[in-house]
C-alpha cells in the first residue's frame, strides 16, 4: 500500500466510509478507488486532491502534488512493468542497490532519482499558461507510448482561458484547455492563435487555400473572415478541464 493509499483508507474507516460511497462522490469506480487506496494505481494530482478534500482533508488538498510527491506515495514496484524495466536501464551497482533495499523502501514509499526517472516515462508535468504564455501551475498527465495526445509530451501545455469569448463552444473564463502542436489550420478545431498582436481561442471554418472563419461565441456568435497567412496558428485543443463550483 501507498502512503496516499494508506492516508485515503485510513481517513476513510475513521468515518465509516465504504469505498463506494466514497467513489460517488469523487465521481470515480470503486475499483479505481481501492486500486488507488492499494497503491496499484497512479493517480492525477487533481484526483488526489479532490479525493482528499472528499473525505476531509483540508490540509494535505491544500498542498499541490508535484512528481516527487507522487514519487514518494505510488507504490511503483505494482504500477507498470515498464517502470521495472526503467529500472533495469540504470547502471548495474545503482539497479543493484535499489534490488537490495527494495524490502526496507516498500513500507515508506519509493523515492530517489531512479524511480522518479521511472515515473516521467508514464506521466509528465505538464505547465499551465496564462495569456501572455507565462507558466502560473502544472498537471499530471499521463504519457502513453511516449506521447500525450500524440504529441512530444515536451510541446504540450494547457492554456488558462482569459475570457469568455468562447463560452458557446463550453469553453468558460478560468478553464484550463489542453493543447497540442499545430502550425496550420484545422477545420472545424479549436486552435491558439495569434492574430493581430492578439493571442486567442477561436474555432477554426476553413474557407479554401487561402481563407479561414474565426468564431467565437460569448453572448452571440461572431465570426471573421481572415487570410491564413495573416493568423498564427500556434496548437490546437484537445481536451478542456474545468472546476465544479
Amino acid at each position: 500500500m501507498s502512503r496516499l493509499g494508506d492516508l485515503i483508507r485510513t481517513e476513510r474507516i475513521r468515518q465509516k466510509l465504504t469505498p463506494k460511497q466514497v467513489a460517488r462522490k469523487c465521481g470515480v469506480s470503486e475499483s479505481y478507488l481501492l486500486a488507488v487506496e492499494a497503491g496499484t494505481r497512479i493517480i492525477a494530482d487533481d484526483q488526489a486532491r479532490r479525493i482528499l478534500k472528499t473525505i476531509g482533508l483540508k490540509q494535505q488538498n491544500e498542498a499541490e502534488f508535484t512528481l516527487d510527491d507522487i514519487a514518494a506515495t505510488v507504490d511503483l514496484t505494482q504500477v507498470q512493468p515498464r517502470l521495472a524495466q526503467a529500472v533495469q536501464k540504470v547502471r548495474k551497482p545503482e539497479a543493484e542497490k535499489v534490488a537490495s533495499d527494495l524490502d526496507q523502501e516498500k513500507d515508506e514509499g519509493v523515492a530517489g532519482s531512479v524511480w522518479l526517472d521511472a515515473l516521467q516515462s508514464v506521466l509528465k508535468r505538464v505547465p499551465v499558461m496564462n495569456a501572455v504564455m507565462k507558466p502560473v501551475s502544472y498537471r499530471l498527465v499521463p504519457v502513453e507510448n511516449g506521447r500525450i495526445e500524440g504529441a512530444n509530451p515536451d510541446k504540450v501545455f494547457y492554456y488558462l482561458a482569459p475570457d469568455d469569448s468562447m463560452r458557446g463552444f463550453r469553453i468558460h473564463r478560468g478553464d484550463i484547455v489542453l493543447t497540442v502542436p499545430a502550425q496550420s489550420p484545422v477545420d472545424g478545431a479549436v486552435m491558439l492563435l495569434n492574430y493581430n498582436e492578439h493571442r486567442y481561442l477561436r474555432k477554426i471554418k476553413v474557407l479554401d487555400d487561402r481563407h479561414v472563419m474565426l468564431q467565437s461565441y460569448d453572448r452571440e456568435y461572431a465570426a471573421e473572415t481572415v487570410e491564413i497567412s495573416d493568423v498564427g496558428f500556434l496548437s490546437r485543443a484537445v481536451q478542456v478541464l474545468f472546476e465544479l463550483q
